[in-house]
């Protein structure tokens, strides 16, 4: 190479990015008073595009790999400038590069609950969040909606304004989908799908996709999580029953199979925790109203009830000779076995005929 053709190679121009950051999404190309030699070398590495800026006006977009500035392959930007054929002067124009990379696990959520109506617990707050990812796909409207003459634009310039479209679409989203609250935890997927198709529009308008959406929980109230872990303790007692019943009847075959073996000996026992959970079954409030008065097949007897204090219990002989001699009335309270509440004397039938009778003659 002679020394010409050495000193013309130095004076060639190389444009290029290399990115050591995470969060860049646009970054200018720094050329004092944007002066660019023609000929120049221009490297747009993968995951990234180079666009052109002439007067504020997007020119030519450059896809990866290794291009040689000239008047043929910079159709828009040699319009905008009026070179004719031949043109070999610097020119002026701004370089940006677009990083079209995946910008991954970038957070929403709800700053204030969200309201739900609910078939089960009505009107109720409940929080969200989860994340989200993005990347630019179209470079030249990102420019222009977004990042605009900035040096250097960073993801988290443009993250609370994504972030509330996001959680304004998710409120939306629960309120129309009707979808109880007990059940929301069973559609985090069906749901994640249905928000991104809601957002993705509103995105493309910056020139921005998004990749994918995750919504990762839902906050239920300190109630309705209650109710939960209360149906859910009642499913596993039901469950519980079905096993020990299946267990029993599986510990009776075995029984069956080998007399006096263990089995047999455990049988006993696994019948007898049956029978108990079966007199369990079989007690109820309207059992404990007969718990003190005497058996069915006893004479019956009766408690009576006067001046606030209760005696007894009397047979009915008893208590014929208490109306008889006057010490019970038509009004004094009586109970027997089987009555929810006192009664009047007057009011049983056995005693009845005391008070129709007609006084005797005199």
């Amino acid at each position: 190479m002679s020394l010409w053709e050495k000193a013309q190679a130095e004076l060639l121009d190389i444009i290029e990015w290399t990115d050591d950051s995470s969060d860049t999404m646009v970054w200018r190309f720094p050329r004092f008073d944007n002066e660019i030699k023609y000929g120049a070398q221009l490297i747009v590495r993968q995951s990234q595009v180079a666009v052109f800026v002439n007067m504020g006006k997007i020119a030519d977009v450059f896809p990866p790999g290794k291009h040689k500035l000239m008047t043929d392959n910079m159709p828009v930007l040699t319009t905008l400038m009026g070179w004719q054929y031949g043109f070999h002067s610097p020119f002026k124009a701004e370089v940006y590069f677009v990083n079209t990379k995946n910008f991954t696990n970038l957070k929403w959520g709800t700053k204030n609950p969200v309201i739900l109506r609910d078939p089960e617990f009505g009107a109720v707050r409940i929080r969200s969040f989860g994340s989200y990812v993005i990347k630019v796909s179209d470079p030249a409207k990102f420019i222009n909606e977004i990042a605009g003459t900035s040096g250097r634009f960073v993801v988290e310039e443009i993250e609370d304004q994504l972030r509330n479209l996001v959680v304004t679409r998710f409120s939306d989203l629960v309120g129309e989908s009707g979808i109880p609250l007990l059940d929301l935890a069973s559609k985090y997927d069906e749901l994640s799908k249905t928000l991104a198709s809601r957002v993705l529009p509103e995105f493309a308008e910056y020139g921005l996709e998004v990749t994918k959406l995750l919504i990762e929980n839902i906050a239920l109230p300190p109630e309705v999580e209650a109710a939960l872990d209360k149906k859910s303790s009642m499913g596993i007692i039901g469950d519980m029953d079905t096993y020990l019943k299946f267990q029993s009847g599986t510990a009776m075959e075995a029984a069956a199979k080998n007399p006096g073996g263990e089995a047999s000996a455990g049988i006993g026992m696994g019948i007898g925790f049956a029978m108990a959970n079966q007199l369990g079954k079989a007690m109820s409030p309207q059992t404990a109203l007969t718990a003190t008065p005497p058996p069915l097949d006893a004479p019956k007897q009766y408690f009576v009830g006067k001046d606030g204090k209760q005696s007894g219990p009397y047979p009915i002989e008893a208590i014929s000779k208490e109306i008889s001699e006057g010490r019970v009335t038509r009004d004094t309270l009586l109970w027997c076995a089987g009555m929810e509440k006192w009664q009047m004397a007057g009011e049983f039938s056995e005693f009845s005929h005391f008070f129709t009778t007609p006084p005797p003659l005199t």
